[in-house]
């Protein structure tokens, strides 16, 4: 980076906030993708701090002037390489815009700053007796702004939906320097085009969100975590699309391989609860009556050992609950250095299991071994391609187009929650037609007509 640049940000935020030694920018340059996936960094990016938007705003009218790239940072928890620098940016990280600026309680609403974490924001809400927040990627330390431009998911999508479903006004930053608001603590607006719904999920390439404004949900006096343990995959997901149609919604339904489970509860210095069969159920249950709760797992339990269930365990206490999501929630972590990559396709609920044996098919046919886990209530299911003595295996492209063109084939989706990134966009005419693909570059050069904003994420827009 040019040393007048330099001098001009330090200006802008404050000699102190501005990271030019290798030793400090490290840690800011990656985020959590696959090793042997994930692109390289540029090494002579420099990272920036500011701590309230009109920083961020003169920060990119520098940008523009000088046409020197800039990369978006939250708490580098993605899985796609989009917070990854590939040439020579600044790295504009969130992390001084941390408040909890309000919950408003006759709202229902939370408004944050987006570098607060998602512990932050759940400490927070423990804090009051009557309302949560639903959305739970796995890791807490998720910066809400990326959550936002992420759209997460997670394990408890399937009642409340994922992170596009609960934002309600945005703050944001554009590429050009000017400061927005979109949205709002309303229920109805339909004033122009909703430019709020276009920022979710955008990936930090149409604008640097700065606070948001999430909705919250009364919370529900009793829950419960069902661990029902199964032979074979087959009996397990098919029981899946029986527990939604009997009416009952958990918060999660997550399958897990018993092996990756052990491994991540072994990480962790815990133990895996289940102990027979070869993989499990993890079921959420959330209800306002207690008698619900249990007659409702009685259902769950029936349907199951309709299906060929072995065992089921049941916690109750908010500490058993707690160490079998924190488990669930560690996989990708315990497993990640035998990985090569973490898939994140989604079929439509009714599909799965159809889905997952043309999946194991293919694995089988290469040879492979492609352990999985995943949001069953809501189809999106997560196959690790494993590495092959510590490296990349030699069928990787071909397996992964295989993959994605079964989950494609049910009518799904090459990536349901991860993001498209700089990983995933290679791949992008599988899913999207040549048409759609060009409206996505349009909508890119509009927002940012120099295409300096995280170039080479989701799409490779041309000026």
């Amino acid at each position: 980076m040019r040393k007048e640049i330099v001098e001009k940000l330090k200006a802008i935020v404050g000699e102190d906030y501005v990271l030019v030694n290798q030793e400090q920018t490290l840690g800011y340059l990656y985020d959590e993708t696959e090793e042997l996936l994930r692109p390289s960094a540029a090494m002579d990016s420099v990272v920036v701090k500011p701590s309230n938007p009109e920083e961020i705003s003169k920060i990119m009218k520098l940008a523009n002037e000088e046409m020197v790239l800039v990369v978006p940072r939250g708490g580098g928890t993605g899985l796609c390489g989009a917070a990854i620098p590939t040439k020579t940016s600044i790295v504009l990280t969130d992390e001084r815009l941390n408040k909890i600026i309000e919950v408003d309680d006759s709202n229902m609403m939370v408004t944050c700053e987006a570098g607060v974490t998602l512990a932050m924001l759940i400490e927070e809400m423990n804090k009051h007796e009557k309302l949560f927040f639903p959305v739970h990627p796995g890791d807490e330390g998720a910066h809400l702004g990326g959550m936002v431009v992420e759209n997460a998911g997670g394990a408890k999508a399937i009642r409340h939906g994922i992170m596009r479903n609960h934002i309600k006004a945005l703050e944001v930053v554009l590429p050009t320097g000017e400061i927005v608001n979109l949205g709002g603590k309303l229920i109805k607006n339909n004033m122009g085009l909703d430019l709020l719904q276009l920022m979710i999920g955008s990936e930090g390439i149409l604008g640097i969100v700065t606070k948001l404004t999430l909705k919250l949900y009364p919370k529900e006096k009793f829950t419960g975590t069902l661990l029902i343990s199964f032979d074979t995959r087959e009996d397990a997901i098919s029981v899946v699309p029986e527990i939604l149609q009997a009416g009952i919604i958990p918060l999660a339904i997550e399958y897990l391989e018993r092996e990756i489970a052990v491994e991540s509860a072994k990480h962790l210095g815990e133990t895996w609860p289940a102990s027979v069969g070869n993989v499990d159920l993890m079921i959420i249950l959330s209800e306002a009556k207690e008698d619900d709760l249990y007659e409702k797992s009685e259902e769950i339990v029936e349907i199951c050992e309709n299906h060929n269930a072995l065992d089921t365990l049941i916690a109750e206490t908010s500490k058993e609950q707690h160490s079998i999501l924190a488990i669930r929630s560690n996989v990708y972590t315990a497993v990640v250095h035998d990985a090569a990559d973490a898939l994140d396709m989604a079929v439509p609920i009714a599909s799965i299991p159809e889905f997952m044996n043309e999946i194991f098919e293919i694995a089988n046919k290469y040879g492979a071994r492609t352990p999985a886990v995943g949001h069953a209530g809501d189809g999106n299911i997560h196959n690790f391609i494993m590495r092959e003595n510590g490296e990349m295996p030699s069928y990787y492209e071909e397996i992964k187009i295989d993959m994605y063109k079964t989950a494609i084939k049910f009518g799904g989706t090459i990536t349901a929650e991860h993001g498209t990134g700089k990983t995933r966009k290679e791949n992008m005419e599988l899913q999207l037609s040549m048409r759609e693909i060009e409206i996505i570059k349009g909508i890119k050069l509009v927002f940012d007509p120099n295409n300096i904003l995280n170039p080479g994420t989701i799409i490779d827009a041309k000026k």
